[in-house]
């Protein structure tokens, strides 16, 4: 039973009532025989109530906030007193119509009518006979309608079964209102007193926890027998339930410690928060479900988040737990699951793309168009991983971004460099402080699509620790047979991949992890020819370093010659990133003098480069003269291009033994070695005295101790040298070299070909001697790259010394004996 508040238990008749009296008396058979003798009007204004049913009877105060309400009783209260009083269908109609309220009501009698200070009027109503709305004559300035009495079939007078319901009714009432603390055990005394056997029945029913449908199905049902029973199972269901709940709570009761104490205080706290106009955890919770109705869930995820909610409305929100459970519901909703952005396959266009961000970079331009092809036609993501392997400052990077434009989708980069903990991939378990999703679920959050082109940057500088292995946390990420249920250990569940599109980039390959290295189309990017650096400089580096300096093509300008310079002088790298910071100074110089309203030279010339960027200090790598023995031009890849190196050697007097400087590693001095013994075994051939390579000790050494150098394409360069000392022929001039050799006289390829080829062109190289086997390496390679070099191809070291030593002897040559 509801707390509805007991008027009285007087049981004087109503029909004597005062409307003055402090006190509403109660239903007796007399006023109840009296009211069923009434005839009913046959019209009646129809009261619409929000929230209650109105039983015959019974006597409710409403209060009335609306207009046509308060005009209603207003008008009635000084015409006849009489109403129909009906429940509406939904209680949040603020004008509802004939439509929105039940046909169902009951004939109300103005007992009181009070005005309150905020302009609403509280009315005391006590239904009479119950009605059914038969028509409606008109909805303003309220609703009337034409009704007619619904007859009530009343039990005999003897019927003993319905005596013995009534009696269980009052029983149940009783113990219901004793069970209840909420209702005041004065109430038990009104039951008591009841004389009037329908009115028992009603006066218990609207004090009932019942919703408003519940009610207005009893008060539909004409058979008071029938209603008696009905009435008497809900009474049963709420009784069981109050002694359920008492039962629990003296099983649970406690004394306050101080950890409740503080709990209610937080309570009152975010009482007062709310009242202050905050937004209650509630009110959070139930935002979070309405969000996740919009969602593209599958049915698996859809259940597992409201399962995790469901653990949420449980949790204590001064808990720890609960700001991590917030926090993994919100990343559920922000996460884009099953959103797509719509892919642009205009490869034209995407070629058009490529072509203007990018300068050069054929073949990886016509890979990239190659793949987006591929990818058109099959229609699905299942293709394979892209690596960009090259120096740095090539493009790389930028590549993915013009990919990303091109198809019309989000960009998302993550720099691996240096990454050591595998949780940076796959999330930290939920359960701990701080946890939060790993890099790959983070980005797709913040990209808002589930297929964005994702550049994984630097995956060779990826690092093993006591943490886990990173790089095997990825084997999973780029795997398009596994990566359609990526496994998060902060989402807990697997997250569909296989849509996005992965690009990789590196600058070392031997550095990646096999297993990760197989599951990649590896891509070469070479490092960038001075022709073509010049080019990007006058199309790229020079326009953008002009915006970001505030200045235009007026301010000033820069010819090829000027730029050829820069690159030349003053860079020494693959790609354009020392280009362009050098760029960037020379405009500064010019943006001072413009600030500072000096006279400057509007067209940068070679003068203003070296006053800027000071006198060249890159001339390095040129190429020596051939007037010493043992001297001879190498061929180097380094990881910022190709360079030249110069391979010395040296004889004095000892007992044949060889020193070897310069900063080596293992595989150069196994070079080093080979040749020396091959030259020892093939002396004869080589036209040298077996005993005068005993009397002197041999030292070998590569400039630039500083840096360090390895690898076996030194090897002919290294047999050239020791021979040229040997013979004390001079090497041809303009002459460079790069290939491996083996005790046996083989001439085996080496990589990084076309790096080398630039560098040597950088050093005015004219002629190159290379494997026969590298020959592929060079079709390769533009022709216009090749102009002015000649190549001679060799699988044998008697050719490389028939190509690289001359019969003239050197300056100064020594009389080796």
């Amino acid at each position: 039973m509801s707390n509805h508040k007991i008027l009285t238990i007087d049981n004087l008749s109503l029909q004597e009532f005062d409307s003055e009296a402090d006190l509403i008396p109660l239903l007796t058979p007399e006023d109840e025989e009296e009211m069923n003798n009434e005839a009913l009007p046959e019209s009646l204004a129809i009261l619409p109530l929000r929230n209650m049913v109105l039983f015959p009877g019974v006597v409710i105060p409403i209060t009335a906030g609306r207009d046509k309400s308060i005009k209603l009783i207003n008008d009635a209260n000084a015409a006849g007193k009489t109403i129909g009083v009906v429940a509406q269908k939904n209680e949040e109609d603020e004008d509802p119509t004939k439509d929105d309220i039940h046909a169902i009501g009951t004939v109300a009698r103005i007992l009181r009518v009070l005005k309150m200070p905020d302009g609403n009027i509280t009315v005391i109503l006590q239904g009479k006979k119950r009605f059914e709305i038969d028509s409606v004559v008109s909805e303003t300035p309220y609703i009337t309608a034409k009704i007619k009495e619904v007859p009530e079939k009343r039990p005999k007078k003897n019927d003993t079964e319905f005596v013995a319901i009534l009696d269980s009714i009052k029983e149940l009432a009783i113990q219901i209102i004793k069970e209840s603390p909420n209702i005041p055990s004065e109430a038990t005394f009104a039951i008591k007193n009841i004389e009037s056997q329908s009115f028992l029945i009603n006066f218990v029913t609207s004090n009932m926890n019942l919703s408003v449908e519940e009610k207005q199905d009893l008060l539909a049902i004409n058979e008071l027998k029938g209603r008696a029973l009905e009435t008497l199972r809900y009474m049963n269901i709420e009784l069981q339930k109050l002694e359920l709940k008492n039962d629990i709570q003296s099983k649970v009761r406690f004394d306050l410690d101080q950890q409740q104490r503080e709990y209610f205080l937080h309570q009152q706290m975010k009482t007062i928060q709310e009242e202050l106009g905050g937004v209650s955890q509630e009110e959070e919770m139930d935002e979070m479900l309405q969000k996740s109705l919009t969602k593209n869930w599958d049915e698996k995820t859809k259940k597992h988040f409201d399962k995790e909610l469901s653990k949420m409305r449980r949790m204590n929100p001064q808990a720890p737990d609960f700001g991590i459970q917030r926090n993994y519901l919100e990343l559920f909703l922000e996460l884009p699951w099953n959103e797509y952005s719509k892919d642009d396959f205009d490869l034209k266009k995407a070629q058009k793309i490529l072509d203007r961000d990018h300068f050069g970079l054929e073949d990886v331009k016509k890979r990239m168009i190659e793949h987006l092809a591929v990818l058109k036609l099959r229609n699905d993501m299942k293709s394979p991983i892209i690596c960009l392997t090259g120096p740095p400052g090539v493009g790389k990077t930028s590549i993915g971004r013009s990919i990303a434009e091109a198809l019309g989708r989000k960009y998302v980069r993550i720099s691996l460099g240096g990454l050591r903990d595998e949780a940076e991939i796959r999330g930290h378990r939920k359960t701990y402080i701080g946890a939060m999703p790993g890099r790959i679920i983070q980005s797709l959050k913040k990209a808002g699509t589930s297929n964005p082109v994702f550049v994984l940057d630097e995956i060779d500088k990826l690092s093993n620790s006591n943490q886990g292995d990173p790089s095997s946390a990825l084997l999973e990420v780029l795997d398009p047979e596994q990566n359609n249920s990526f496994y998060d250990n902060f989402l807990e569940m697997g997250y569909d991949l296989s849509k996005v599109m992965f690009i990789a980039t590196s600058n070392n390959m031997a550095a990646i992890q096999p297993a990760l290295k197989d599951r990649m189309e590896i891509i070469k990017m070479s490092g960038y020819t001075i022709e073509e650096k010049v080019e990007i400089a006058r199309q790229h580096l020079f326009p953008r370093q002009l915006k970001e300096h505030g200045l235009t093509t007026k301010d000033l300008t820069i010819g090829k010659k000027q730029l050829e310079k820069i690159v030349e002088g003053y860079t020494r790298e693959s790609g354009v990133r020392g280009l362009e910071a050098k760029i960037a100074q020379v405009i500064r110089n010019a943006a001072k003098s413009v600030a500072m309203e000096e006279e400057y030279n509007k067209k940068v010339t070679d003068e203003d480069i070296i006053k800027t960027l000071g006198v060249p200090r890159l001339e390095r790598d040129k190429y020596e003269n051939n007037d010493v023995a043992g001297v001879v031009t190498g061929l180097a890849w380094t990881s910022v291009g190709g360079d030249i190196l110069f391979i010395e050697s040296l004889l004095s007097p000892g007992k044949g033994t060889m020193t070897i400087t310069g900063n080596l590693g293992t595989v150069m001095k196994e070079s080093a070695t080979i040749a020396l013994e091959y030259i020892k075994a093939n002396a004869k051939l080589l036209g040298l005295d077996s005993e005068m390579l005993s009397k002197y000790n041999i030292h070998l050494h590569v400039p630039e101790g500083a840096t360090p150098k390895d690898g076996p394409s030194a090897g002919i360069a290294m047999l050239t040298s020791l021979v040229s000392l040997f013979t004390q022929k001079r090497v041809k001039k303009n002459l460079a070299m790069t290939g491996e050799i083996t005790l046996r006289g083989k001439v085996l390829p080496v990589g990084g070909i076309k790096e080398k080829i630039l560098a040597a062109k950088r050093a005015n190289i004219k002629e190159i001697i290379l494997c026969h086997e590298n020959k592929s390496d060079i079709d390769e390679i533009k022709p216009e790259y090749l102009e002015g070099l000649s190549f001679h191809y060799v699988k044998e070291m008697s050719e490389v010394l028939k190509y690289a030593l001359t019969d003239q002897k050197v300056k100064n040559a020594k009389d080796l004996k």
